[in-house]
């Protein structure tokens, strides 16, 4: 008896939601969803483009920009498969093995996103707090070895995610809220006490999500201690008009992604629209948003655009 139910357990399935009590129009909702995930993954691949062929970009603030690109790219090639899936085939099932590696590339990619961000505050504060050794910090070599170390950091706090899911047994209804697996959703339909689990969790996005905004929030202190002691105003607000785009992207990845993690926690069971809606602003709007804000904000970066749509 115990050897078919564990055959059960493990040939389960994870069914997926589109938009609940929306099911009759998923065909029409497909389009802006579509759109989005191609506008999110042109636009950043069109970026990273621009910036490694032209040399003139070859400096810190542009390189960390495309490393902000190619999170987002990942991000969002991460939920297409099953979101659109859903919205255009009404294809709702997800064995366990590739629910457990999407939210492993979903966490890993979101995690490095965050990553990225707290490097770009670090290079707002050297260029505004420290001009004078700016070319000297950041150095070329000394970007790399950054960037691998934040690589690294979301790979370690990520790769347990997957087995320690694998271990449990699914004997619930096994239906998920959204259009892709979340490590904190799937955990909950397990059977077995989940305590461990929960408090991994909750310790790796302390480690990730939390340090970086508090680091972040610490060096835009300073950055604005920086600032308020100029005393001429036209340079305060030329230093402060350096760090919008970089404020805008913080605000688009860190605010959805609180707001899922308090639904998550503390929302109702007896409804999951906003939990739903959440999900899909915390994966869909960061992609979209960071290339049209830095093609906007970044007079340098605009140019080249206009130059390479013009040939």
């Amino acid at each position: 008896m115990s050897a078919v139910n564990d055959t059960s357990f493990n040939s389960a399935v994870f069914l997926l939601t589109g938009i609940p009590g929306k099911e009759d129009v998923h065909l029409w909702i497909s389009i802006p969803f579509f759109l989005i995930y191609v506008i999110s993954i042109v636009g950043n691949s069109v970026i990273i483009l621009i910036i490694k062929t032209d040399p003139s970009l070859h400096v810190p603030m542009y390189i960390f920009l495309s490393m902000l690109a190619v999170t987002d790219i990942g991000l969002s090639m991460s939920t297409m498969p099953s979101t659109l899936g859903i919205f255009l085939f009404n294809y709702k099932e997800i064995s366990l093995d590739a629910c457990f590696a999407q939210l492993f590339f979903v966490h890993l990619f979101s995690f490095s996103e965050s990553s990225v961000l707290l490097l770009m505050s670090f290079d707002r504060f050297i260029a505004i707090c420290n001009p004078l050794r700016y070319a000297s910090i950041l150095t070329l070599p000394r970007i790399a070895k950054m960037g691998l170390v934040c690589a690294l950091r979301s790979v370690a706090l990520v790769f347990p995610l997957p087995f320690l899911l694998k271990r449990f047994p699914y004997c619930h209804t096994n239906v998920l809220s959204h259009s892709y697996c979340l490590y904190q959703e799937v955990m909950k339909q397990a059977c077995s006490d989940i305590t461990v689990n929960s408090i991994y969790g909750f310790a790796v996005k302390l480690l990730a999500v939390g340090l970086d905004s508090l680091l972040i929030f610490l060096s835009y202190v300073m950055i604005l201690t920086t600032v308020l002691s100029v005393t001429s105003s036209t340079e305060s607000i030329k230093a402060l008009n350096t760090c919008v785009s970089h404020v805008c992207a913080i605000l688009f990845y860190y605010l959805p992604d609180i707001g899922l993690s308090v639904i998550h926690r503390f929302g109702n069971s007896s409804s999951n629209l906003p939990q739903v809606v959440m999900g899909y602003i915390y994966l869909l709007i960061p992609p979209l948003m960071n290339p049209v804000v830095y093609s906007m904000k970044n007079k340098h970066l605009r140019s080249r655009l206009f130059k390479a749509f013009c040939k």
